[in-house]
């Protein structure tokens, strides 16, 4: 926090305590996307965001379905994201909030686009909830790899048999 006081200015009118008992989660959540934001490779930076509005937020590309987008374009090998993913379900944000910034650099690097509305959601909310947002990214994870990997989707079909 103590490197972050450029970001202050920015971020401090969008949090309101009001005796928030999980106002230090919500701040963190804050700061930690905001520097991921600032962190992005030049080439991430230098391109627009897709962006349907009509879209509904549960339909909207969480972190697992940006995995699962990476594994099917080949920037994550499919054990590595599914192992992230796994990992981090069963962490508090405490552990998987140090992993983020790598795990992010290697997404857009790759070219697979990062939801940052949806980011700093789930982490605001993951020590309240995560058993709900951790089931959500491997939902999206498995539905969007699964559409383009013939591998995963012949697994899925012989676990509905």
């Amino acid at each position: 926090m103590e490197r972050c006081t450029y970001m202050h200015r920015y971020l401090v009118p969008w949090l309101r305590d009001h005796d928030d008992q999980h106002y230090g989660d919500v701040r963190r959540a804050y700061y930690a996307v905001a520097a991921l934001i600032a962190a992005r490779p030049r080439s991430a930076r230098d391109t627009t965001p897709d962006q349907d509005m009509s879209m509904s937020w549960y339909e909207r590309p969480n972190l697992g379905a940006s995995l699962g987008q990476a594994v099917a374009k080949g920037v994550l090998k499919e054990n590595s994201a599914e192992s992230a993913l796994h990992l981090m379900a069963r962490q508090s944000s405490d552990a998987i909030h140090p992993g983020l910034p790598a795990l992010v650099r290697q997404l857009l690097s790759g070219g697979i686009p990062i939801d940052w509305a949806v980011l700093l959601e789930d982490l605001a909310w993951w020590n309240r909830s995560r058993d709900r947002i951790a089931t959500r990214w491997l939902e999206s994870y498995f539905r969007t790899a699964s559409t383009t990997n013939p591998a995963l989707a012949d697994s899925a079909e012989e676990n509905d048999r």
